[in-house]
Protein backbone atom coordinates (compact mmCIF):
# COMPACT_ATOMS: atom_id res chain seq x y z
CA UNK A 1 0.00 0.00 0.00
CA UNK A 2 1.17 3.64 -0.86
CA UNK A 3 2.01 6.01 1.80
CA UNK A 4 -0.32 8.58 2.01
CA UNK A 5 -0.70 12.41 0.01
CA UNK A 6 1.65 14.27 2.94
CA UNK A 7 -0.42 18.06 2.58
CA UNK A 8 1.19 20.38 4.63
CA UNK A 9 -0.90 23.49 6.10
CA UNK A 10 0.64 26.50 6.08
CA UNK A 11 -0.01 28.96 8.94
CA UNK A 12 1.77 32.02 9.32
CA UNK A 13 1.27 35.73 11.31
CA UNK A 14 -2.68 36.85 10.61
CA UNK A 15 -3.11 34.08 8.05
CA UNK A 16 -7.02 33.23 8.11
CA UNK A 17 -6.93 28.73 8.85
CA UNK A 18 -10.80 28.45 8.33
CA UNK A 19 -10.32 26.87 4.94
CA UNK A 20 -7.28 25.30 6.29
CA UNK A 21 -9.88 23.45 8.84
CA UNK A 22 -12.33 22.27 5.78
CA UNK A 23 -9.40 21.18 3.84
CA UNK A 24 -8.44 18.96 6.92
CA UNK A 25 -11.96 18.08 7.55
CA UNK A 26 -12.76 16.81 3.98
CA UNK A 27 -9.57 14.81 3.61
CA UNK A 28 -10.21 13.13 6.97
CA UNK A 29 -13.63 12.54 5.69
CA UNK A 30 -12.76 10.76 2.03
CA UNK A 31 -10.10 8.52 4.11
CA UNK A 32 -13.20 7.63 6.28
CA UNK A 33 -15.07 6.67 2.96
CA UNK A 34 -11.80 5.02 1.31
CA UNK A 35 -11.58 2.82 4.61
CA UNK A 36 -8.15 3.42 4.11
CA UNK A 37 -5.74 6.33 4.85
CA UNK A 38 -5.39 8.51 1.69
CA UNK A 39 -4.59 11.69 3.01
CA UNK A 40 -2.22 13.37 5.80
CA UNK A 41 -2.36 16.91 6.73
CA UNK A 42 0.05 18.31 8.93
CA UNK A 43 -0.31 21.53 10.10
CA UNK A 44 3.33 23.25 9.76
CA UNK A 45 4.86 26.97 9.62
CA UNK A 46 8.53 28.47 9.31
CA UNK A 47 8.81 27.20 12.86
CA UNK A 48 7.10 24.56 14.68
CA UNK A 49 5.37 25.67 17.62
CA UNK A 50 2.45 28.41 18.11
CA UNK A 51 1.32 30.26 15.50
CA UNK A 52 -1.05 33.73 16.25
CA UNK A 53 -3.36 33.73 13.20
CA UNK A 54 -6.39 36.17 12.03
CA UNK A 55 -8.47 37.22 14.95
CA UNK A 56 -5.98 36.32 17.65
CA UNK A 57 -6.42 32.15 17.05
CA UNK A 58 -3.73 30.36 18.19
CA UNK A 59 -3.02 27.07 16.05
CA UNK A 60 0.12 24.78 17.08
CA UNK A 61 2.56 23.97 13.87
CA UNK A 62 3.33 20.51 13.91
CA UNK A 63 6.61 20.77 11.91
CA UNK A 64 8.60 23.72 9.99
CA UNK A 65 7.96 24.05 7.04
CA UNK A 66 10.82 22.29 4.87
CA UNK A 67 11.93 19.94 8.35
CA UNK A 68 9.92 17.12 6.76
CA UNK A 69 8.41 15.30 3.83
CA UNK A 70 5.37 17.13 2.35
CA UNK A 71 4.18 16.23 -0.78
CA UNK A 72 2.36 18.95 -0.97
CA UNK A 73 1.55 22.84 1.27
CA UNK A 74 -1.80 24.52 1.06
CA UNK A 75 -1.23 27.97 1.45
CA UNK A 76 -4.26 30.29 2.65
CA UNK A 77 -5.53 33.85 2.55
CA UNK A 78 -5.03 36.60 5.32
CA UNK A 79 -6.80 39.47 6.54
CA UNK A 80 -6.67 42.18 4.19
CA UNK A 81 -8.68 45.11 3.12
CA UNK A 82 -6.37 46.72 0.50
CA UNK A 83 -3.56 46.17 -2.23
CA UNK A 84 -1.60 48.72 0.70
CA UNK A 85 -1.98 45.73 3.30
CA UNK A 86 -1.52 43.13 1.03
CA UNK A 87 1.88 45.04 0.09
CA UNK A 88 2.85 45.11 3.87
CA UNK A 89 2.29 41.57 4.40
CA UNK A 90 4.53 40.36 1.56
CA UNK A 91 7.27 42.53 2.71
CA UNK A 92 7.23 41.45 6.31
CA UNK A 93 7.12 37.95 5.10
CA UNK A 94 10.74 37.55 3.25
CA UNK A 95 11.55 34.91 5.02
CA UNK A 96 8.34 32.80 4.25
CA UNK A 97 8.83 33.42 0.78
CA UNK A 98 12.77 32.71 0.77
CA UNK A 99 11.64 28.95 2.61
CA UNK A 100 8.57 28.49 -0.12
CA UNK A 101 11.24 29.33 -3.00
CA UNK A 102 13.46 26.58 -1.76
CA UNK A 103 11.22 23.33 -1.36
CA UNK A 104 11.94 20.92 -3.98
CA UNK A 105 9.91 20.10 -7.38
CA UNK A 106 8.68 17.30 -5.85
CA UNK A 107 6.78 19.35 -3.02
CA UNK A 108 3.29 21.20 -4.62
CA UNK A 109 1.89 24.47 -3.84
CA UNK A 110 -1.42 25.22 -3.84
CA UNK A 111 -3.16 28.76 -2.35
CA UNK A 112 -6.36 30.19 -2.77
CA UNK A 113 -7.81 33.91 -1.95
CA UNK A 114 -5.28 36.28 -0.93
CA UNK A 115 -3.09 33.51 -0.54
CA UNK A 116 -1.88 33.30 -4.11
CA UNK A 117 -0.35 36.49 -3.90
CA UNK A 118 2.79 34.68 -1.44
CA UNK A 119 2.75 31.82 -3.84
CA UNK A 120 3.66 34.08 -6.60
CA UNK A 121 5.76 36.35 -4.42
CA UNK A 122 7.78 33.22 -3.99
CA UNK A 123 8.43 33.02 -7.87
CA UNK A 124 7.06 29.52 -8.01
CA UNK A 125 3.86 30.37 -10.39
CA UNK A 126 6.52 32.25 -12.99
CA UNK A 127 6.04 31.55 -16.52
CA UNK A 128 2.73 29.14 -15.41
CA UNK A 129 -1.07 30.44 -15.45
CA UNK A 130 -3.04 31.45 -12.62
CA UNK A 131 -6.22 33.20 -11.26
CA UNK A 132 -6.62 35.21 -8.13
CA UNK A 133 -9.40 36.50 -6.35
CA UNK A 134 -10.90 39.57 -8.51
CA UNK A 135 -9.63 42.44 -6.49
CA UNK A 136 -5.88 41.87 -6.11
CA UNK A 137 -5.57 41.52 -10.11
CA UNK A 138 -4.50 44.45 -10.96
CA UNK A 139 -2.01 44.76 -8.17
CA UNK A 140 -0.57 40.88 -8.87
CA UNK A 141 -0.49 42.26 -12.70
CA UNK A 142 1.79 44.47 -12.00
CA UNK A 143 3.90 43.03 -9.68
CA UNK A 144 4.54 39.73 -11.49
CA UNK A 145 4.00 40.41 -15.21
CA UNK A 146 5.85 36.77 -15.56
CA UNK A 147 2.86 35.04 -14.48
CA UNK A 148 0.27 34.32 -16.83
CA UNK A 149 -3.03 35.24 -15.30
CA UNK A 150 -5.71 34.49 -16.11
CA UNK A 151 -8.40 36.09 -13.58
CA UNK A 152 -11.60 34.53 -15.75
CA UNK A 153 -11.23 31.55 -14.27
CA UNK A 154 -12.16 30.33 -10.49
CA UNK A 155 -9.35 27.70 -10.34
CA UNK A 156 -6.54 26.80 -12.38
CA UNK A 157 -4.12 23.57 -11.99
CA UNK A 158 -0.74 22.90 -12.87
CA UNK A 159 1.68 20.04 -12.57
CA UNK A 160 3.01 21.60 -9.22
CA UNK A 161 0.96 24.24 -8.29
CA UNK A 162 -2.47 25.23 -7.80
CA UNK A 163 -4.95 28.59 -7.41
CA UNK A 164 -7.87 29.55 -6.52
CA UNK A 165 -9.93 32.69 -5.84
CA UNK A 166 -12.27 33.44 -3.07
CA UNK A 167 -12.08 32.44 0.68
CA UNK A 168 -13.60 29.52 -0.41
CA UNK A 169 -11.04 28.30 -3.03
CA UNK A 170 -9.65 25.48 -0.99
CA UNK A 171 -13.21 23.82 -1.91
CA UNK A 172 -12.05 23.11 -5.78
CA UNK A 173 -8.56 22.09 -4.32
CA UNK A 174 -9.96 19.53 -1.93
CA UNK A 175 -12.31 18.53 -4.71
CA UNK A 176 -9.93 17.44 -7.43
CA UNK A 177 -7.47 15.43 -4.95
CA UNK A 178 -10.24 13.64 -4.01
CA UNK A 179 -12.04 12.94 -7.54
CA UNK A 180 -8.35 11.78 -8.48
CA UNK A 181 -7.29 9.69 -5.41
CA UNK A 182 -10.73 8.39 -4.06
CA UNK A 183 -13.65 8.91 -7.05
CA UNK A 184 -15.98 10.87 -8.10
CA UNK A 185 -18.39 9.02 -6.47
CA UNK A 186 -16.60 9.60 -3.54
CA UNK A 187 -16.64 13.40 -3.77
CA UNK A 188 -20.42 13.33 -4.93
CA UNK A 189 -21.43 12.05 -1.48
CA UNK A 190 -19.24 14.17 0.43
CA UNK A 191 -20.53 17.32 -1.39
CA UNK A 192 -23.82 16.44 -0.98
CA UNK A 193 -23.25 16.14 2.76
CA UNK A 194 -20.50 18.67 3.68
CA UNK A 195 -19.86 21.02 1.11
CA UNK A 196 -23.36 23.71 1.89
CA UNK A 197 -23.93 26.16 -1.73
CA UNK A 198 -23.08 29.06 -1.63
CA UNK A 199 -25.53 31.33 -0.25
CA UNK A 200 -25.56 34.22 -3.76
CA UNK A 201 -28.40 35.24 -4.76
CA UNK A 202 -28.82 35.37 -8.66
CA UNK A 203 -31.25 34.49 -11.40
CA UNK A 204 -32.67 30.97 -12.08
CA UNK A 205 -30.71 30.10 -15.41
CA UNK A 206 -27.53 30.30 -13.48
CA UNK A 207 -28.80 27.85 -10.24
CA UNK A 208 -26.40 25.14 -9.60
CA UNK A 209 -23.47 26.42 -12.40
CA UNK A 210 -20.92 26.81 -10.35
CA UNK A 211 -18.11 23.89 -10.93
CA UNK A 212 -18.42 22.59 -7.38
CA UNK A 213 -21.93 21.89 -8.05
CA UNK A 214 -21.75 19.62 -11.21
CA UNK A 215 -22.86 16.31 -10.62
CA UNK A 216 -20.58 14.71 -12.42
CA UNK A 217 -16.61 14.34 -13.44
CA UNK A 218 -17.11 14.92 -17.25
CA UNK A 219 -19.46 18.11 -16.47
CA UNK A 220 -16.91 19.48 -13.96
CA UNK A 221 -14.06 18.85 -17.27
CA UNK A 222 -16.32 20.22 -19.65
CA UNK A 223 -16.90 23.48 -17.23
CA UNK A 224 -13.13 24.20 -16.15
CA UNK A 225 -12.81 23.76 -20.62
CA UNK A 226 -15.05 26.42 -21.36
CA UNK A 227 -13.59 28.87 -18.42
CA UNK A 228 -10.78 28.55 -19.44
CA UNK A 229 -11.18 29.16 -23.51
CA UNK A 230 -12.60 32.76 -25.31
CA UNK A 231 -15.81 33.10 -25.70
CA UNK A 232 -15.43 33.54 -29.58
CA UNK A 233 -13.17 30.14 -29.76
CA UNK A 234 -15.76 27.54 -28.01
CA UNK A 235 -16.20 24.99 -30.88
CA UNK A 236 -18.17 21.99 -29.96
CA UNK A 237 -15.57 19.78 -32.07
CA UNK A 238 -12.75 20.88 -29.47
CA UNK A 239 -14.29 20.23 -26.81
CA UNK A 240 -15.19 16.55 -27.41
CA UNK A 241 -11.31 16.13 -28.35
CA UNK A 242 -10.01 17.78 -25.56
CA UNK A 243 -12.70 15.14 -23.58
CA UNK A 244 -11.74 12.30 -25.72
CA UNK A 245 -15.34 11.63 -26.79
CA UNK A 246 -16.89 12.05 -29.94
CA UNK A 247 -19.14 15.08 -30.90
CA UNK A 248 -22.22 12.74 -30.51
CA UNK A 249 -21.01 11.03 -27.53
CA UNK A 250 -20.23 14.34 -25.41
CA UNK A 251 -23.72 15.98 -26.62
CA UNK A 252 -25.54 12.92 -25.66
CA UNK A 253 -24.18 12.86 -22.07
CA UNK A 254 -24.61 16.33 -21.47
CA UNK A 255 -28.25 16.03 -23.05
CA UNK A 256 -28.22 13.25 -20.09
CA UNK A 257 -27.04 14.87 -17.55
CA UNK A 258 -28.56 18.31 -17.73
CA UNK A 259 -30.82 18.19 -20.34
CA UNK A 260 -29.21 20.84 -23.05
CA UNK A 261 -27.16 20.43 -25.95
CA UNK A 262 -23.38 21.06 -25.24
CA UNK A 263 -23.55 24.38 -27.25
CA UNK A 264 -26.63 25.99 -24.99
CA UNK A 265 -24.70 24.58 -21.72
CA UNK A 266 -21.65 25.68 -22.48
CA UNK A 267 -23.04 28.91 -23.40
CA UNK A 268 -24.72 29.09 -20.30
CA UNK A 269 -21.17 28.21 -18.13
CA UNK A 270 -19.81 31.46 -20.21
CA UNK A 271 -22.63 33.78 -19.42
CA UNK A 272 -22.53 32.72 -15.83
CA UNK A 273 -19.04 33.65 -15.65
CA UNK A 274 -20.29 37.00 -16.71
CA UNK A 275 -22.89 37.20 -13.93
CA UNK A 276 -20.38 36.68 -11.54
CA UNK A 277 -18.99 39.44 -12.35
CA UNK A 278 -21.74 41.64 -12.86
CA UNK A 279 -22.40 40.58 -8.95
CA UNK A 280 -19.19 41.06 -7.52
CA UNK A 281 -17.48 43.52 -9.28
CA UNK A 282 -17.84 47.20 -10.53
CA UNK A 283 -15.90 46.32 -14.23
CA UNK A 284 -17.18 47.87 -16.85
CA UNK A 285 -19.37 45.55 -19.31
CA UNK A 286 -16.39 46.22 -22.02
CA UNK A 287 -13.68 45.14 -19.43
CA UNK A 288 -15.54 41.76 -18.52
CA UNK A 289 -16.67 41.14 -22.47
CA UNK A 290 -12.97 41.45 -23.42
CA UNK A 291 -11.78 39.23 -20.49
CA UNK A 292 -13.69 36.50 -21.02
CA UNK A 293 -13.32 36.65 -25.42
CA UNK A 294 -16.94 37.82 -26.67
CA UNK A 295 -16.79 39.40 -30.26
CA UNK A 296 -18.52 42.24 -29.26
CA UNK A 297 -20.45 44.03 -26.45
CA UNK A 298 -23.18 43.99 -28.41
CA UNK A 299 -23.48 40.25 -28.95
CA UNK A 300 -22.99 39.68 -25.41
CA UNK A 301 -25.49 41.86 -24.49
CA UNK A 302 -27.55 39.63 -27.22
CA UNK A 303 -26.81 36.16 -25.35
CA UNK A 304 -27.13 37.77 -22.16
CA UNK A 305 -30.62 39.16 -22.53
CA UNK A 306 -31.99 35.80 -24.29
CA UNK A 307 -31.03 33.70 -21.54
CA UNK A 308 -32.16 35.69 -18.89
CA UNK A 309 -34.19 38.53 -19.97
CA UNK A 310 -32.48 41.08 -18.29
CA UNK A 311 -29.38 43.30 -19.77
CA UNK A 312 -26.43 43.02 -17.93
CA UNK A 313 -27.10 46.47 -16.49
CA UNK A 314 -30.37 45.77 -15.21
CA UNK A 315 -29.23 42.03 -14.04
CA UNK A 316 -25.96 44.53 -11.63
CA UNK A 317 -28.98 46.57 -10.51
CA UNK A 318 -30.83 43.52 -9.18
CA UNK A 319 -28.45 41.06 -7.92
CA UNK A 320 -25.17 43.22 -7.24
CA UNK A 321 -23.43 42.69 -3.99
CA UNK A 322 -21.42 46.39 -4.25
Amino acid sequence: MSSPLRIGLLLFPGCMPAGLLAFADLLHAANRRAGRPLFETVYTALRSGPTRCAHDLVLNAQQALGGGRLDAVLIPGFWAESSAQVEQTLAASTELLATLARLGKHCQLWSYCVGVSLLAASGRLDRQPATVTWWLVELLRKRHPNVRWQSEQSCIFNARTATASGVSGYLPIAQSLIERHVSPAVLRDLTQLMVLPRPVLSHDAFQAMSLIEQPSALLRQLHLLVERLPAEQIRIVALARALGLSERTLNRRVRDETGLAVASYARRIKLHQVSERLILTSAPLGTISAELGFSSDANLRRMFKALTALTPAQYRQRFARF
